[in-house]
């Protein structure tokens, strides 16, 4: 089954407020979707109703062919979660911990064993392995928190917001862990850091105030930007001004931003048309002229500005 993640008309009300409303996608085997949206926009609520902590209002979630609302049990043998802030005993060690989990998954014996220390291992637990959760750091607790996750090896895993709160060293640690998981897997990363999408998402769904309004790959979401092949022009401070008028009179630019002009370096922001590149054309308009530029480069586009755009209007 390549389609392991079928959500349709997903809602979900509070008395008179809508949390989720009419939300529908599916994922396949080998995605990582981010799902992302501001604080408060649904995510964690339409997390919580796929993996069955919650029940709908109205719609379906189907997990590898089980409805969660009809064969919940089915539905969580085939996922793994880890909640948002990944709440832990913290009296209990990672290995008593990982053992009590296993039992709860109907493991024993030697197959409880062999999936503690699969996931030990995996995880790379061994030097807290026998320490207090409590004494842990936030990277090592996220980590017993994933480690829990795939005991079962699950074929849908739902982490909502794996990396907040994390140092650089923490982030890049559990992203690589992600990436090495997905191959075989179904990932749904819920976030609001821009930055977890262009690090292991291979798609990204942007919702807010309940709704889905925007569903891509990172790529595609950032050919949504302004500033897709947009070039980015440094030059000395003396002469901005009168590059900013020569550029203005080529067809293919729609518009040109001053970046900065404060420094001895000005920057320039070349906007084109309908996203179209012109860096080759501007790049023979700098060559034949006389303009002192420090840089030129092309720009990929920038998600922030989409995902602002995205969720301020909507």
């Amino acid at each position: 089954m390549s389609q392991m993640l079928d959500i349709q008309r997903l809602t979900k009300r509070f008395g008179p407020l809508t949390a989720v409303d009419d939300v529908s996608f599916s994922v396949e085997k080998g995605e990582v979707l981010g799902f992302l949206g501001p604080n408060g926009a649904g995510k964690t609520t339409a997390m919580r109703m796929i993996t069955g902590f919650l029940p709908p209002s109205a719609g379906t979630a189907v997990v590898c062919g089980f409805d969660v609302t009809t064969s919940p049990i089915e539905v969580k043998q085939r996922i793994g979660y880890v909640p948002e802030g990944a709440p832990l005993y913290e009296d209990m060690t990672p290995e008593g911990l990982l053992g009590f989990m296993a039992e709860i998954r109907g493991l024993s014996g030697n197959d409880r064993d062999d999936a503690v220390a699969r996931a030990a291992d995996q995880i790379n637990l061994g030097e807290v392995f026998q320490q207090p959760i409590g004494t842990l750091s936030k990277g090592f607790k996220r980590r017993v928190a994933v480690a829990q996750a795939i005991l079962h090896d699950p074929d849908v895993l739902v982490l909502d917001e794996p990396t907040d709160g994390l140092d650089p060293n923490q982030k890049h640690e559990v992203r690589q862990l992600i990436r090495e998981m997905s191959e075989n897997k179904v990932i749904v990363i819920s976030t609001h850091l821009l930055e977890e999408v262009g690090a292991v998402c291979s798609r990204a769904i942007i919702i807010s105030r309940g709704k889905i309004v925007a569903d891509g790959t990172p790529e595609e979401l950032e050919a949504r930007s302004t500033f897709y092949n947009a070039v980015s022009i440094r030059v000395a401070n003396h002469k901005a001004e009168e590059m900013h008028a020569q550029l203005t009179q080529i067809s293919s630019v729609a518009s040109v931003n001053v970046v900065d002009s404060s420094a001895p370096i000005a920057h320039l922001m070349v906007l084109p048309h309908d996203g179209k590149p012109i860096l080759t054309e501007i790049s023979a308009f700098v060559r034949q002229s006389d303009f002192p530029v420090e840089e030129i480069r092309a720009e990929q586009g920038h998600l922030d500005e989409v995902f602002r755009s995205m969720t301020i209007s909507s």
